[in-house]
């Protein structure tokens, strides 16, 4: 078993793994027999902690990994190494009139590999379903070195134990992932989006359902912010502007539809639209005309994290919560608070995953203590996830019983446990020490 009372500080090694899944399972073999600690890397952007060295580990970078394998233009299945980063496929499929069926915000750098490991969400999650939906299959090299070959690209196949989700989210814990088989969407030629105001949180949600109802199958992002955010993103991000000058409103509502029918979609966007300004559900609103005005307007939703940043430091959190009850948080930590910190709302609202961020000057502690275990306790009360689609990683594992019962804990640690008895695949992550480490 690795030690990590014995463990030292000392550089962390870095290997990029060439090509081949012989290498990755060669440093596997090779660490596994000395007990060498491993951390699977893949674009480095996720915000838990996932993909960074504790101590002395050693790192495998799959960055060198990055061809595309083959793709079926019947199917729309793409087989890909796990270094191709996500942006590059999108281009890739766009080429072939496909898309992907994932889109994040840190598409230029993320790894689809890492995407998997993670189940990584994003802006597609509404239409198109996490990645347990839409991979078909991959292959990964275990901690002994062993290849595991579940590359199918079937997309019915009932035979026995479907291993593959197993390493779906599981961050690098139980296996590295090296290559993916994935079902891409066709592109669809109409593509429309709508940005509204709404004067409170229940006429989002009421706005959520009526487009669930009014939109139906074209309807595949339902996207929300509320002002603090918005007054970020304008005082932050360069050549941003609000596409509603008239007034800072209290919350916006990012709709996109897509489909085959351009002039079908458009009347029913506005058939929609027309329906919901005279119901009092929204008080303004604006149709994008173009792709660059499309472009415009996600430029905002997707640049928070960018403003964020800018703006200070940011505590920031992902969270899952019932649609009803996702802003109840955020107004329960302004009391909270008070006037020592910013608390800034986004997130997926189609999926019920808000990104609830504290945002000040500077680090504080004493800001910190208000804030947890607050967050995780009221999130768990609740009966929602402190990680909708960040993952648990080093920052978040000792906080998995938040949200999973100690029986199932139990279970993942019984699995980690069969596949790298010696602890050796991305070690202090996913799951707490007290388990990882018996």
């Amino acid at each position: 078993m690795l030690n990590r009372m014995k463990m030292l500080s000392w550089p962390q090694i870095w290997i990029g793994c060439g090509s081949t899944k012989v290498q990755v399972s060669q440093i596997l073999k090779y660490c596994n027999s000395r007990c060498l600690g491993v951390v699977p890397q893949g674009g480095n952007t996720g915000l838990v902690g996932g993909s960074v060295p504790v101590f002395d580990e050693v790192i495998v970078n799959l960055g060198s990994m990055n061809k595309v394998i083959s793709f079926d233009e019947v199917s729309g299945i793409l087989v890909s190494e796990a270094g191709c980063i996500l942006e590059s496929l999108v281009n890739f499929l766009d080429n072939k009139g496909f898309i992907m069926p994932l889109d994040l915000g840190a598409k230029g750098s993320c790894q689809i590999g890492g995407n998997v490991s993670t189940n990584a969400g994003g802006l597609r999650l509404l239409r198109y379903g996490s990645l347990h939906a839409n991979v078909l299959g991959l292959e990964a090299v275990l901690a002994n070195g062993d290849v595991l070959d579940m590359l199918g690209t079937l997309r019915k196949d009932n035979t026995g134990y479907d291993l593959k989700h197993l390493f779906i989210g599981s961050e690098g814990s139980l296996g590295i992932v090296t290559k993916v088989s994935i079902l891409t969407p066709p592109k669809l030629s109409s593509v429309n989006v709508a940005f509204l105001a709404c004067t409170d949180y229940l006429s989002c949600q009421k706005l959520f359902l009526e487009a669930r109802r009014k939109l139906g199958e074209v309807l595949s992002a339902f996207e929300f912010l509320d002002e603090q955010a918005m007054d970020l993103a304008l005082n932050h991000l360069e050549g941003v502007r609000n596409p509603l000058p008239t007034a800072l409103h209290k919350f916006y509502v990012l709709i996109e539809t897509t489909g085959s029918d351009e002039q079908s979609d458009k009347e029913k966007l506005e058939a929609f639209l027309v329906h919901s300004l005279e119901g009092g559900l929204i008080s303004d609103g604006v149709v994008a005309q173009d792709i660059q005005q499309a472009s415009s307007v996600w430029n905002i939703r997707e640049g928070l994290p960018e403003a964020l940043m800018k703006a200070g430091a940011v505590y920031k959190y992902d969270l899952s919560i019932p649609v009803e009850k996702i802003y109840d948080i955020v107004e329960e930590m302004r009391n909270k608070l008070g006037h020592s910190a910013r608390v800034v709302a986004y997130g997926h609202l189609g999926d019920g995953n808000l990104h609830l961020n504290i945002s000040c000057p500077q680090y504080d502690d004493a800001v910190l203590a208000q804030i947890e275990p607050f967050v995780y306790e009221w999130t768990s009360k609740n009966r929602g996830s402190i990680s909708a689609e960040h993952g648990l990683g080093l920052m978040k594992a000792e906080k998995i019983f938040y949200s999973k019962s100690p029986a199932a804990v139990q279970l993942m640690a019984s699995v980690k446990n069969l596949l790298d008895p010696n602890h050796i695949l991305n070690p202090y992550k996913v799951l707490p020490q007290s388990l990882s480490f018996p």
